[in-house]
């Protein structure tokens, strides 16, 4: 039984976006996240050479969010008015030029700056890209297409761990390998933004690859869509502040930062000082607990979308994962085991990511998650500053991760009991 035309129309254009576009932007997402986080790899050799204390790292490494989070709704705000396929272009080309700079630091301040321009240079790339998606995607095909990027952070990690154990093996022109790291992986960006400049389209009117009834279809969809919203009125930053749900949902991601980015700054670090095994062999074992936080994601998301329950599936991973990290700490004698529990707790800090985005509509409704997702993304990540400063903060203090790590648990049991005190409400309160 074929569809009628009109159906036909609308589903022939939606299948194209998504193909024409989605791959694209997750591939740009994961060349971004490595580049966030191939520092961690780098410290496997760079503190020793470059002689650094685990402050001096925790505070390079966690800084690139200062400037991360200071530039990032005005950079989605730039993507609104100048459009996305000029404004991406700049941050990838930037973000990959100044990667390429960190491979030559000698300093600890040369190590802070190129962190903070680093962070500065990326900011308002994942909201640019979320306010992109609403250019292209109706609000039935959003969630769905910005749930595809949650896959793209573990990806990053599993792909990027024997990776970056490959190139720490590099000492071309004398240079080491941890600067050849960096080197490396900045020039994928730079090509990427080139390639986002000719590739992209900014709005469907403008699209030639686009049949014209389809780009017709998809022009009139959005438009109607954008004056349903407008007729809501408008709902600004200090109404956002005021509403205790979404202070909750801040501290949560928050929290929920700290423990990601605390452990993934430092986790080969951590295990290459509990096993003493090379360099090599640790960012190949470093790959499995982001297996096992790649599978997480799209088990429990799936999971939650079938039986459409979103707080526990939120809390949950949350406490298993502080039970998980409780257990990686007691057993630091035996690595494997450590390794295991450490699986379970990349799995949980990841896993509750794709649940918890859901909770802003079910709390407070769909216009105000709207004009509140970024607000609690800007300063929720500034747990990606605290994670990674902290455990080096602690580590250098008493020469134990112990102490850093029973911070990052603290952090997610406190997450998961702000999590269910959320209740679903689609009123906003005043």
């Amino acid at each position: 039984m074929s569809l009628p035309p009109t159906l036909t129309i609308e589903h022939n254009a939606r299948r194209r976006i998504a193909i024409r576009l989605l791959p694209f932007l997750w591939l740009l997402y994961v060349v971004a996240f490595l580049d966030r986080v191939n520092v961690a790899y780098a410290a496997l050799e760079m503190s020793h050479d470059l002689r650094f204390s685990d402050q001096v790292f925790g505070l390079g490494a966690g800084i690139f969010f200062i400037g991360y989070v200071l530039l990032e709704i005005p950079g989605a705000l730039i993507v609104e008015r100048w459009g996305a396929r000029r404004w991406i272009t700049r941050i990838m080309i930037t973000w990959g030029i100044i990667t390429v700079f960190v491979g030559f630091v000698h300093t600890p301040r040369q190590f802070y700056i190129v962190r903070f321009l680093l962070g500065a240079a990326e900011a308002g790339f994942f909201p640019g890209i979320i306010v992109y998606l609403t250019h292209w995607f109706s609000g039935r095909d959003l969630a769905k297409a910005v749930a595809s990027f949650m896959a793209a952070q573990p990806l990053s990690n599993f792909v990027g761990s024997p990776l970056a154990g490959r190139i720490l093996r590099i000492h071309w022109y004398g240079l080491e390998g941890w600067r050849w790291l960096f080197i490396l992986e900045g020039i994928p960006a730079v090509i990427l933004g080139v390639i986002t400049f000719f590739y992209l389209t900014d709005r469907p009117s403008q699209a030639h690859w686009l049949p014209q009834n389809e780009r017709e279809w998809i022009t009139r969809e959005l438009n109607s869509e954008r004056e349903r919203r407008a007729a809501m009125g408008s709902y600004s930053i200090r109404q956002a502040l005021l509403q205790r749900r979404v202070v909750l949902l801040t501290l949560i991601y928050f929290l929920g930062s700290t423990g990601v980015y605390g452990f993934t700054i430092w986790f080969p670090t951590i295990l290459k000082r509990a096993s003493g095994l090379a360099t090599g062999t640790i960012t190949l074992l470093v790959a499995i607990p982001y297996l096992a936080a790649l599978t997480a994601i799209l088990l429990v998301s799936w999971h939650s979308d079938r039986v459409q329950e979103r707080r526990w599936h939120a809390a949950g991973p949350l406490f298993i994962g502080a039970a998980a990290l409780f257990l990686a700490i007691g057993s630091s004698s035996h690595l494997w085991t450590q390794l295991g529990f450490f699986s379970i707790f990349a799995a949980c800090i990841y896993g509750y990511q794709p649940s918890f985005w859901s909770l802003p509509t079910i709390t407070l409704g769909e216009y105000a998650a709207a004009a509140s997702i970024g607000l609690i993304n800007a300063i929720g990540n500034l747990g990606g500053f605290v994670g990674p400063f902290m455990l080096g903060y602690l580590v250098t203090r008493t020469g134990s991760f112990t102490s850093g790590l029973a911070m990052l648990l603290a952090s997610l049991v406190l997450a998961g009991i702000l999590v269910l005190r959320l209740r679903g409400s689609r009123r906003l309160s005043t």
